[in-house]
């Protein structure tokens, strides 16, 4: 049996990631299209963008999974998951702002927050600190997605032909717990740095 390649880029999880990051400006396509137009996306357009956006999410989990199960770690890779996620998760925020779908002070809160994080995290490594992901910070990541997910369904329609869902309320709902997650996450990784820095000074 041929050996994987652990140094090469195009294994398989490298590959899926570079695929969720090529699906970014498929999603914004197809949601600037009728945004353009002040046109609400039809139903199917809705569903096919829930399920590039749902899609992109199950690998992110996959690809990881991968690349820890078979030794394939590497710094790229490192560097090119959490950026295809960032992606993903930024450019469909901003594209339902002009659809009306999402107010946009919730979209610059929780961007100002991740620019944020993110650059936190690389002056933390500077001062020998590893902010890792904190349980708050994961809860924030899935309520997240959830209520994108909810958003882009965004048409009324029936659960198992019964119940009437309204997923863009339920999406509006959700993405408010998720601001909570956002900024209550993002307070406890500040509360961390400064914390250490002043231990540091001390």
């Amino acid at each position: 049996m041929r050996k994987r390649d652990k140094t090469g880029f195009w294994n398989i999880p490298n590959s899926i990631t570079v695929g969720r990051i090529a699906a970014v400006p498929v999603m914004v396509w197809l949601l600037w299209q009728p945004a353009s137009a002040t046109e609400v996306p039809s139903r199917e357009i809705c569903i096919i963008t829930m399920a590039i956006f749902v899609g992109a999410m199950i690998t992110d989990i996959i690809d990881g999974y991968l690349a820890r199960k078979w030794g394939l770690v590497s710094v790229i890779g490192a560097f090119l998951d959490p950026l295809a996620d960032k992606l993903m998760v930024t450019a469909t925020l901003i594209m339902l702002v002009p659809l009306g779908w999402l107010p946009g002070w919730i979209v610059a809160v929780l961007i100002c927050r991740e620019l944020t994080i993110t650059a936190l995290r690389t002056i933390a490594v500077s001062e020998g600190l590893v902010l890792k992901a904190s349980l708050w910070g994961k809860y924030k990541t899935a309520s997240q997605a959830t209520a994108l997910g909810f958003l882009l369904w965004h048409h009324p329609t029936k659960l198992f032909w019964v119940v009437d869902i309204n997923a863009h309320a339920c999406g509006i709902a959700i993405m408010y717990v998720a601001l909570f997650f956002s900024l209550w996450s993002g307070w406890l990784y500040l509360s961390q740095f400064f914390a250490h820095v002043s231990s540091k000074n001390s």
